[in-house]
């Protein structure tokens, strides 16, 4: 007999991908170029030269084992030690290679992360506007997730509500800075309070409370913009990192778990994700992808298309008179749809070729989130269509 669990997700697919779907179909019928696909974030950067060429160097000179053998259960050990060495280099936190573990990107890490906290009926605490695979990532693992209502004003934390929320059976906190589908960054401030609250909970309640950090847009953060590192305001923070983003290599699935030195148990920890990985079959991320990772590790694509990308749209928005706060990094925005009802409002789009997210797997109903990882000259070439949508469906609002 079927898990029925799992076949009741099939009801329940992801809206980001149905419209993905829909969109390539469309594509299909009047060619994808007309198709203002703003659903997926797929990075659309070339992938640097020098990650290239760090593989072709490999495949010629290196032998297969090493290449395509397994790798240890943790990691490649240069590899780990490389990692700590650049974020030791980075942001001044004594980071050896007993603190890292290397994971199949975000999710991978996320998903040591919250095994490594949590027992079944434990809960876990993020923030919307939150990425709604977080979902299936925390239900599935026999925690629950529960999610803090947003404060819309600049989608940092509402901190009236995380007081009421923040229950003994809470055993780990997650954020996601630079956050999707915002884009905002989280402040200084946000985190030194946020990290106060939870040191002062975990003496409470008698048991720490970790902080897990999602951060696969660590890279893509806008001009001007301060992105301080999660783990330097709160000893006992698990970094989950995917090199998918800052490489533009999704498909490659490759990132690590990296646990703050100055946690209590540390190097258990790391230890104890390669238990983890032998149930649930993230272990051993590819040898070679690995090895050309720790020789690019502090390199990235041309992000800045994506900033380029972000000012067009927000001008453009701001100027149509959709309320929107302006995002500090990434390559999402997240608007106020001209409706109440976002899902009506981002099918009117659809009528436009424009595919747009609407915000409530977001945990935000009433936002739409536009994904604006495509080429610029796409992005130009959809303003016309935003301006026809706004002004045939919401002739007041453009008026």
């Amino acid at each position: 007999m079927l898990v029925q669990k799992y076949k009741d997700m099939l009801s329940g697919k992801s809206v980001i991908r149905e419209l993905s779907e829909f969109a390539t179909a469309r594509g299909r019928e009047i060619g994808y170029e007309n198709v203002f696909d703003y659903s997926l974030g797929n990075p659309s950067v070339p992938v640097p030269q020098e990650f290239t060429d760090a593989m072709i160097h490999m495949l010629m000179e290196r032998g297969t084992a090493e290449l395509h053998g397994y790798s240890p259960s943790l990691g490649i050990t240069g590899v780990r030690e490389a990692v700590a060495a650049s974020l030791e280099r980075r942001f001044g936190l004594p980071y050896r290679r007993e603190h890292i573990f290397m994971a199949s990107g975000a999710a991978g890490a996320l998903a040591h992360a919250f095994r490594l906290v949590t027992e079944p009926g434990d809960e876990i605490l993020t923030f919307a506007p939150f990425f709604p695979e977080y979902n299936p990532y925390v239900n599935l693992t026999g925690a629950v997730l529960k999610v803090v209502p947003p404060d819309t004003d600049g989608f940092q934390i509402h901190f009236g509500k995380v007081e009421e929320m923040l229950t003994e059976k809470v055993k780990a906190v997650l954020v996601n800075t630079p956050n999707n589908p915002s884009g905002v960054v989280y402040s200084r401030r946000t985190l030194e309070r946020l990290a106060g609250l939870l040191r002062q909970k975990s003496l409470e309640y008698g048991h720490t409370i970790y902080l897990i950090s999602d951060e696969p847009y660590r890279e893509i953060v806008f001009k001007g913009v301060d992105a301080p590192c999660v783990s330097a305001f709160y000893d006992d923070t698990i970094m989950c990192y995917s090199f998918s983003k800052s490489l533009s290599i999704p498909g490659e699935r490759i990132g690590y778990v990296a646990v703050n030195p100055r946690c209590r148990e540390a190097e258990d920890m790391v230890n104890m994700c390669g238990q983890i990985s032998r149930g649930i079959g993230h272990n051993c991320p590819p040898s070679i992808i690995q090895l050309a990772v720790a020789r690019t590790l502090e390199l990235t694509a041309d992000l800045t298309v994506y900033e380029t990308n972000m000012e067009l749209l927000y001008r453009e928005l701001t100027a149509l008179g959709v309320t929107c706060v302006k995002p500090g990094g990434t390559f999402y925005i997240f608007p106020k749809a001209l409706e109440e009802d976002a899902k009506t409002f981002c099918r009117k789009a659809l009528k436009h070729d424009l595919v747009l997210v609407p915000g409530d797997t977001f945990g935000a109903p009433g936002y739409f989130r536009m994904a604006y990882c495509i080429e610029t000259e796409k992005v130009e070439r959809s303003l016309e269509a935003l301006r026809r949508f706004v002004r045939e469906e919401y002739k007041e609002a453009a008026g």
